[in-house]
């Protein structure tokens, strides 16, 4: 193969399908038909002498020659993206429209600080919520069904740090620590929550997929200890209720408590065994990593994790854990 006789056109057709992992949705994100991007990739195999991308039931998977050639090609077109694009982005005349992926509590506890930004800042931006009904949210940037997912996904941060080739990227805007929560004439709010009244009690999940064995439940098998799930509920604020009301107790993040609506009714304890601490990650995918309008989405929501530090019970100003 010539460099001189390559056709550049075709590494723009080949990033796209590295970042969608699937010909479908690249041609979608190029406005080409699917079969030009089937074409244009049997072309690019021509050119290099490698079959670069192999088709599976979930879309394609790329070969170790794509794998070591995309972050050279990615750079590349990058380096000129940033060329032509314009460097100033004025948010008080852009339009656009961003789908958000949030439990109930992160969405009440994030959602007022960033209406009250777009209002001022930016007019003509719009937020459409999306239910987020899994810990898993990567499938759903992959389709392309949200542009930003923001919430407590476990592992997959530590696995988005070590795999370089996903085209998901993700940054931790904070982190806390859960607590026993109850309603304040509980039996068990004026006495010591020992392990065994904890064990012995009737207990709500917060579970989004309705399994009614979380990270609680893994924390007790450790010890030999079990709990008595009477309830598993999918909302932050159905369980403020429920706990508010009931003899019921339940496990939240700390600083998700007041979005539960029931401060006043509800008192937290310290847990009596040890559970990982609860992160606040934001994921995106790769193809609006350098979308002016998405950097200024996600600027604002880093922006707005010191103002929720400040803000949220427990919490310090100057650290990240509470």
């Amino acid at each position: 193969m010539s460099f001189l006789t390559l056709d550049l056109n075709l590494l723009r057709v080949f990033d796209a399908v590295m970042t969608e992992q699937n010909l479908t949705r690249a041609a979608g994100h190029l406005a080409m038909t699917q079969p030009a991007v089937s074409n244009a990739i049997k072309r690019l195999r021509e050119s290099l002498g490698d079959e670069l991308l192999i088709r599976t039931a979930y879309g394609v998977k790329p070969t170790p020659r794509a794998e070591a050639l995309w972050p050279s090609v990615r750079s590349a077109l990058a380096s000129l993206e940033a060329a032509v694009t314009p460097e100033t982005f004025d948010v008080s005349k852009a339009h656009a429209t961003f789908r958000l992926a949030m439990a109930d509590a992160t969405a009440a506890f994030w959602l007022p600080s960033l209406m009250r930004s777009i209002e001022r800042e930016a007019p003509g931006v719009n937020v459409r919520m999306v239910p987020l009904t899994t810990r898993e949210p990567r499938p759903m940037l992959l389709r392309g069904d949200v542009d930003l997912a923001v919430g407590f996904f476990p592992g997959v941060a530590a696995q988005l740090s070590s795999d370089t080739s996903s085209p998901i990227r993700h940054e931790r805007l904070y982190s806390g620590h859960y607590v026993c929560v109850m309603r304040r004439d509980h039996p068990l709010a004026k006495s010591d929550l020992t392990l065994e009244n904890y064990c012995a009690a009737n207990h709500l999940l917060v579970s989004f997929s309705g399994r009614a064995h979380g990270l609680v439940d893994e924390a007790l098998a450790q010890i030999q200890r079990e709990r008595r799930i009477l309830l598993t509920v999918n909302q932050f604020f159905t369980a403020g209720r429920v706990v508010a009301n009931s003899d019921l107790i339940t496990v939240l993040p700390k600083h998700l408590i007041a979005s539960t609506g029931m401060t006043e009714a509800l008192i937290h304890k310290e847990l009596p065994f040890t559970l990982p601490a609860v992160h606040l990650d934001m994921l995106w995918h790769e193809r609006d990593a350098r979308s002016p309008a998405h950097k200024w989405l996600r600027a604002n929501l880093e922006g707005m994790n010191s103002v929720a530090q400040r803000t949220a019970p427990g919490t310090s100003p100057r650290s990240d854990t509470y």
